[in-house]
């Protein structure tokens, strides 16, 4: 099992939107794929279609009482531990508990032949659930928007993986992802030349193609449900084998 945080501080990155998607792209060609939501605002448990959840269904208690991880919610072949607002509250909670910033970690490590890749959709901050999500993580995987605030969000997560290996010296990145590029605009283009200058590994830049992102989230589905073989679709498609290159992962045809 190996377990992947998707992470950036600033909103607005495609956090979510890469977790969903690659996690079913990923379970499509027959890998056991588990999500977790980490962010209070449960986008990606929105995004599946999911309602109705309670604070007993997200990770809250393995976090702040050491319990196991609570049963996930299967759809569209992922397993899916989801988010709820209650789950703010374990922000406070944890930094009264020692150790509870790698109790994930060690919540993974019971289910780890259940698994094949966890995803992990970090909430855009540098909290204590952010940090939870990082050290529970084997790798990162960093979205970067080709505009001046995915530059301007570069000092911030620097500064935050320093802080990250002073606990966790393995960390490493395995990729960062530029998100929302459009090449007919000259700024995109400055933008991904400065990442490219900057950070390593660096993937395909993912086009900016709102309208499929859009409905298939008001759908609740993932693009390859909604849109297969769609142009959008295809960029999943390619952000996947990018990210499956840069950790090693075997994935074989559709099961």
């Amino acid at each position: 099992m190996i377990t992947l945080t998707v992470f950036n501080h600033a909103g607005g990155a495609g956090k979510t939107s890469l977790t969903l998607n690659v996690g079913h792209e990923l379970a499509h060609h027959g890998q056991r794929v588990l999500l977790i939501d980490l962010d209070p605002q449960a986008n990606l448990t929105g995004w599946l279609g999911v309602t109705g959840v309670t604070r007993a269904q997200t990770v809250y208690g393995a976090v702040v009482d050491g319990l196991p991880l609570p049963t996930p919610i299967e759809v569209y072949g992922l397993h899916l531990i989801p988010a709820h607002v209650g789950l703010a509250l374990a922000e406070s909670q944890m930094m009264g508990r020692v150790g509870a910033q790698s109790r994930l970690r060690r919540a993974l490590s019971a289910v780890a032949d259940r698994y094949d890749v966890v995803l992990i959709d970090s909430p855009p901050s540098l909290g204590q659930l952010a940090i939870l999500g990082a050290l529970a993580a084997d790798q990162m995987v960093v979205p970067v928007p080709t505009r001046q605030k995915g530059l301007d969000a570069l000092p911030g997560l620097q500064e935050a993986f320093s802080e990250y290996r002073e606990v966790r010296p393995d960390l490493t990145v395995a990729l960062y992802v530029p998100t929302f590029y459009d090449a007919r605009r000259l700024h995109d283009r400055e933008a991904l030349a400065d990442l490219k200058a900057h950070l390593s590994p660096l993937a395909t830049p993912v086009p900016q193609r709102e309208a499929v992102w859009l409905d298939s989230t008001a759908q609740g589905a993932p693009v390859g449900v909604y849109a297969p073989d769609s142009p959008v679709h295809r960029d999943i498609m390619t952000l996947t084998a990018d990210i499956v290159d840069a950790v090693g992962l075997r994935v074989g045809r559709e099961a």
